[in-house]
């Protein structure tokens, strides 16, 4: 005797869902800049504890004070027993693994009583609502793990114009001196961007980009500046940090359809683990800001 589940196959949207889920994050995660733009997205993976191994080195970069070029270095008593370029350090990879942190799942159910659309139509609705819901929660997750792993703490104490420049010209100084490459990036509370449009230093004379009637700053010392909702923020009212020093990803474990026999119609599932990794190296160059506890009494 066949069943229902016989007749009508379950199928899988594996594939479907890690594309919708890669293109729904660039365009709405609050921090994809700090994973380097993107999502890796990897489908029918199992239920592995690591995620991937990324290969790392911590023996540092060593420069030499000069090219010696003595007589007999390298040549006459020297052949075949010295080098004009100092010692020579062997590189060598560790191969560290990456694991997942958190997991995430969705069980709906389509009725064709009720659905009032085509089947095929509503799977393709719901899975890219899904994707948009979960890209929620990787936002909250990306946000702790950007508390947890920065390296250094700011505070700021108030929300003043000099308050807001001694907050960037102190950060834009740590910068500077741990000697940071790339993209300098702000994500920020309302309260922050507001008072950065008003400030008299917004100005493309200042080395600022503003547009004053989108209210939307561009740059602000040498920071690409972005508004991001408060409840976004972990116990903190900002962010900087170099672009791309972290990675995000997420395995989908299942993303499938198959009749449900508790109503007439299927029965939407899908699961996955998520994770992010950061260089210990690179934790230095992100920056959390705290707001100062006012005093009591004040």
């Amino acid at each position: 005797m066949t069943t229902k589940n016989q007749q009508i196959a379950a199928r899988s949207y594996q594939p479907e869902f890690k594309e919708l889920l890669q293109a729904v994050f660039k365009k709405q995660s609050y921090f994809a800049d700090f994973f380097g733009g993107g999502i890796e997205a990897l489908d029918g993976v199992q239920f592995n504890e690591n995620a991937f191994y990324v290969k790392t080195s911590d023996i540092p970069v060593v420069v030499g004070t000069a090219y010696d070029t003595g007589e007999n270095v390298a040549f006459g008593t020297g052949t075949g027993k010295t080098t004009r370029f100092g010692d020579r350090t062997e590189i060598i990879y560790t191969d560290t693994p990456v694991t997942y942190s958190w997991e995430w799942v969705f069980h709906e159910g389509i009725d064709r009583h009720t659905v009032n659309n085509d089947f095929e139509a509503a799977v393709s609705d719901r899975l890219e609502l899904q994707a948009q819901a979960k890209t929620q929660t990787f936002n909250k997750h990306h946000s702790s793990f950007i508390t947890a792993t920065a390296g250094k703490t700011f505070t700021l104490e108030g929300y003043t114009a000099d308050d807001i420049k001694e907050l960037f010209n102190e950060t834009s100084k740590y910068f500077t001196q741990i000697e940071s490459i790339g993209t300098r990036v702000a994500k920020v509370t309302s309260d922050i961007y507001n008072a950065i449009v008003d400030h008299q230093l917004t100005t493309t004379g200042k080395n600022s980009t503003v547009n004053i009637d989108n209210n939307e700053v561009v740059k602000f010392k040498g920071f690409l500046v972005q508004e991001v909702p408060d409840s976004m923020f972990t116990g903190t009212v900002a962010y900087f940090y170099i672009a791309g020093v972290g990675k995000a990803f997420t395995g989908i474990n299942t993303a499938r359809t198959f009749e449900s026999e508790d109503f007439d119609g299927q029965a939407l599932q899908g699961a996955g683990k998520a994770g992010e990794f950061i260089l210990d190296d690179n934790k230095r160059a992100v920056v959390k800001v705290i707001y100062a506890t006012p005093a009591e009494g004040e």
